[in-house]
């Protein structure tokens, strides 16, 4: 390294090459995301919707929420990345860089192998690659939370940096996970076995009711709105997918908003 004409131990420089790997990387491993689950959702069949409805459970939620909700997420990846090619203030670099940094970009890596291991029914490996995702994103949005939270005079900060970290990580914490453990532990009925809707309810409302206090208890804390519009929108499409059982059915969606409000 001693021919080189930059000094690599100097901390700004050594935040400049960070910040350029990651101009590189986050944008290619969204788009590995997309592709992997844009594969397995369209293209292989069963699909990843599919095969959820083949393995229904207490939880399982509607695909077309699903659906809207990670492409929402994915809108607002791509927005992160024209923040992290365009941003110049010190703030903003910062939290790009010691903030969310490789943990998003991982998190993408890990996302895409998850939508393979679905695919192929490995619901034991999904589980792992989902405590796995969960671990990154929980370290990347507490990181920001504690030494680089949002503020007013920087919006797109918030928008575009915060907010998608935070819907990420709501969707495997308080949905996806519950699932597929649901399924790896056989938890789960026949596909059109209308009759058996009521196994498992009372886990079933043992996971949604623990998940929803904690998520009413930070926004309560927080006055996050964007855990409010996520986890509202997951506690829907929850519900809307029947038959459930009485326990799980409960709208807990209208929940969110009211201590929000």
């Amino acid at each position: 390294m001693d021919d080189l004409p930059l000094d690599t131990s100097h901390p700004a420089v050594r935040d400049f090459l960070t910040l350029t790997r990651l101009q590189v990387l986050t944008p290619l491993s969204l788009l590995i995301n997309i592709a992997a689950v844009a594969v397995c959702s369209l293209i292989l069949s069963p699909g990843l919707g599919e095969i959820a409805r083949m393995y229904p459970t207490s939880l399982t939620p509607s695909p077309v929420f699903i659906g809207i909700y990670i492409a929402a997420v994915y809108i607002m990846q791509i927005g992160y990345c024209v923040v992290l090619i365009l941003a110049h203030k010190s703030e903003t670099k910062q939290a790009l860089i010691k903030g969310s940094g490789l943990a998003l970009v991982f998190s993408n890596w890990v996302m895409g192998f998850w939508a393979i291991a679905w695919s192929l029914k490995a619901f034991l490996v999904s589980s792992v690659l989902l405590g796995i995702l969960i671990i990154l994103l929980l370290y990347s949005n507490i990181v920001l939370y504690v030494y680089h939270p949002p503020v007013s005079s920087r919006p797109l900060d918030t928008a575009f940096i915060h907010a998608p970290l935070r819907l990420f990580l709501i969707l495997p914490l308080t949905l996806l996970l519950p699932v597929s453990i649901f399924i790896a532990i056989h938890h789960y009925w026949q596909e059109g076995d209308t009759s058996a809707y009521n196994n498992y309810m009372w886990e079933g409302f043992g996971v949604l009711f623990g998940v929803n206090i904690l998520g009413a208890l930070f926004i309560a804390m927080r006055r996050d709105v964007v855990w409010t519009v996520g986890a509202a929108w997951l506690a829907a499409s929850v519900w809307n997918k029947s038959p459930k059982s009485a326990p799980v059915s409960v709208r807990s969606s209208t929940l969110f908003p009211s201590i929000y409000m």
